[in-house]
């Protein structure tokens, strides 16, 4: 075992046989956690946006099953939250936005999703109508999160409100069933 002595140390701080290995190590090493870390941000994205269409789905399918109850706001944002483990805060940070549609006299929905913004008070919903029997309805979901890494490469180029936090969303279309 090597001591650590005067001598030893400054043979060591003199000794040039690693410098070629220094250089292209310090140029790569960033390049590697870059890519490492934006996977991790386009990972765990798509975990969450994943979790976001199945609890979707799930509450949509119910909706569809029809099973004669009237199911508002409340209580379609608790079916989805309650259908999904990895979205945090989800009952604040899920807005849904229920739209008829006629499949006679198509017009296309507003491109942008109404999302919660936190740097707001709270506003009342931009559109939340249940629907007659037989009626398309398209209902948009979208939940906002913070970014892992908000500086990083993914995570920078993310649109994100004032707040820092950046959305998800997601939508399914279904018909209402007559009672």
């Amino acid at each position: 075992m090597m001591r650590f002595t005067p001598k030893n140390i400054r043979r060591f701080l003199r000794d040039e046989s690693g410098s070629v290995v220094t250089i292209p190590f310090v140029i790569w090493l960033p390049v590697f956690l870059g890519v490492i870390v934006a996977g991790m941000e386009i990972g765990a994205l798509s975990i969450r946006h994943t979790q976001l269409e199945r609890g979707l789905d799930i509450a949509v399918r119910e909706v569809r099953l029809g099973t004669g109850e009237n199911i508002d706001h409340e209580t379609l944002k608790t079916l989805i939250c309650d259908n999904t483990t990895l979205l945090t805060d989800c009952q604040d940070m899920l807005r849904l936005e229920m739209i008829p549609m006629s499949m006679r006299e198509w017009d296309e929905p507003a491109r942008d999703a109404d999302c919660y913004d936190s740097a707001e008070p709270v506003r009342p919903l931009r559109q939340f109508d249940p629907g007659q029997p037989n009626e398309l309805m398209l209902l948009r979901a979208c939940y906002k999160y913070k970014p892992i890494t908000p500086v990083g490469s993914v995570g920078a180029a993310m649109p994100k409100d004032a707040e820092g936090y950046a959305a998800i969303v997601s939508f399914s279309a279904f018909v209402q069933e007559p009672y």
